[in-house]
């Protein structure tokens, strides 16, 4: 069970700015403008008066004042009539939303008076139904202060005496009483229980916005959330550069280290094959078979290990195996100080590759929260696929995504019917729809986009001469 919605302010002066607003002379950025014509004028103007401003003074003029009228005297009260979200969609897709307006207008005129009401707007072009009344207002009976100055004499003993007189007044303030404030809610409630909607909760704190302030809010939250968008792409953009230079980087290391790994081996099977020939020269001087012969093995060995290092004589086999060995430990060394600089280098790399990580983690994590404060955004990613397989532009989607009506003349094409149709001055427009593909719906000339495609398939068909529909039908296939 919902909760009712009644908000009461005061307005200022002739209060024209909202009254552009009620009537739609001004357009806010929440309004679906194709939806427009269904907003309902639930109060008759008097004959001659052609407006809300109009209607306000013209009873003023009638209400049969005796006093002037202040220069800053309130003139006006600006009531709204709803109820939570869900429950009004659930009113209007009952067929009860008539009803629901015709009796929050009979409330307002029980509770004010029927000649008060001066006005009484239901908007159905926005997210949410609601009326836009206005009450002027006029009271009689004793002023307020007059009488708690009456009750004060007589607890004191004072004599006093109460005027007979009963005539109009224009006083809000008589109106506005925290404790009719309070008494409002509660008879509203009342006559709105048969919908299924209750009163809010008596002493909440919670505090209500005036339209401007809330219309102003969404503006601004509009226009952060593109720019948010516009860095996050940016950023995006960056990283992926960086990114493709750090792993650039990263294969030429990997190339280097490969190489380096080949040079080592190479060394080291070059002092494997040079420590097995000495190896075995020693092991065949020592044997006992082969005492009888030592000159000849010792002969044969250094020949050997003479043909290994291009030097027959034996006193230089020793240089060269000392030799080879400095060698060696130079490319030790010289391997050691190239492992480090790798080790430099992979620390680095990981030090650039966190830092990537930890601008891509927060990017994420600004995109999921772009995504929770605006649920519509990762929606329209999804349309934009949509609109480029439609034939439209970055400028045409550009327009489209400021969910304003968009003139369009072109080609669309249909995916569905595999066809593309000519488009002369046809409106476009992308709404939000919480029933639709992603939350949007998207309308050609205020008709669903398949609505319009059918039709033109239709009539492309009928200029060769052919009753699609007919044609489908004998197939067996659904149009």
């Amino acid at each position: 069970m919902g909760y009712v919605v009644l908000h009461i302010e005061k307005a200022a002066g002739t209060d024209a700015a909202m009254s552009g607003h009620v009537e739609r002379r001004i357009t806010p950025a929440n309004v679906i403008t194709t939806l427009t014509y269904l907003n309902e004028e639930l109060i008759e103007f008097p004959k001659g008066v052609a407006n809300r401003t109009e209607a306000i003074q013209h009873r003023l003029d009638n209400a049969g004042l005796e006093r002037k009228i202040g220069k800053n005297q309130v003139r006006a009260l600006r009531v709204v009539m709803s109820g939570s979200p869900e429950d009004m969609k659930r009113i209007r897709q009952a067929g009860q939303l008539d009803a629901w307006a015709k009796d929050s207008c009979g409330w307002l005129q029980k509770t004010f008076g029927k000649e008060n009401v001066v006005s009484a707007v239901l908007h159905l072009d926005e997210k949410t139904p609601h009326i836009h009344a206005t009450v002027v207002p006029i009271v009689r009976g004793e002023r307020r202060k007059a009488k708690l100055e009456r009750e004060k004499n007589a607890r004191s003993g004072k004599r006093t005496y109460r005027t007979k007189k009963d005539h109009p007044r224009l006083c809000a303030d008589d109106v506005m009483t925290r404790d009719k404030l309070k008494a409002y809610q509660t008879t509203y409630a009342e006559a709105m229980a048969k919908y299924g909607l209750k009163r809010g909760i008596e002493g909440s704190e919670a505090k209500h916005i005036s339209t401007q302030q809330y219309y102003r809010e969404v503006f601004v939250r509009k226009n952060e959330m593109a720019e948010q968008i516009e860095n996050l792409k940016e950023q995006q953009k960056t990283l992926t550069v960086d990114i493709a230079a750090l792993q650039a980087q990263q294969r030429a290391a990997q190339t280097d280290c490969n190489a380096i790994d080949e040079q080592r081996r190479k060394k080291k099977e070059e002092l494997a094959k040079a420590e097995t020939e000495l190896a075995q020269t020693r092991r065949e001087i020592k044997t006992d078979k082969l005492k009888g012969v030592a000159v000849d093995a010792t002969t044969k060995a250094v020949e050997r290990i003479g043909a290994l290092f291009h030097d027959p004589k034996p006193a230089r086999y020793e240089k060269q195996i000392a030799d080879l060995q400095g060698v060696i430990a130079d490319k030790d060394k010289c391997i050691g100080q190239l492992q480090q600089e790798i080790k430099t280098m992979q620390a680095g790399h990981d030090k650039e590759k966190n830092e990537i990580k930890q601008r891509m983690y927060e990017a994420v994590k600004a995109l999921m929260r772009v995504d929770d404060l605006f649920p519509h955004v990762k929606g329209l990613w999804k349309w934009e696929n949509y609109c480029k397989n439609l034939g439209l532009n970055k400028e045409g989607t550009r327009a489209l995504f400021t969910m304003q009506p968009y003139r369009y003349t072109g080609e669309l094409h249909s995916i569905r019917y595999n066809h593309t149709f000519k488009a002369n001055d046809v409106v476009l427009q992308l709404k939000p729809d919480e029933d639709g593909p992603s939350g949007f719906r998207f309308t050609i000339n205020g008709e669903d986009c398949d609505v319009w495609f059918k039709q033109q398939r239709k009539e492309f068909y009928e200029k060769i001469g052919i009753d699609i529909e007919r044609t489908e039908r004998r197939r067996g296939m659904k149009m």
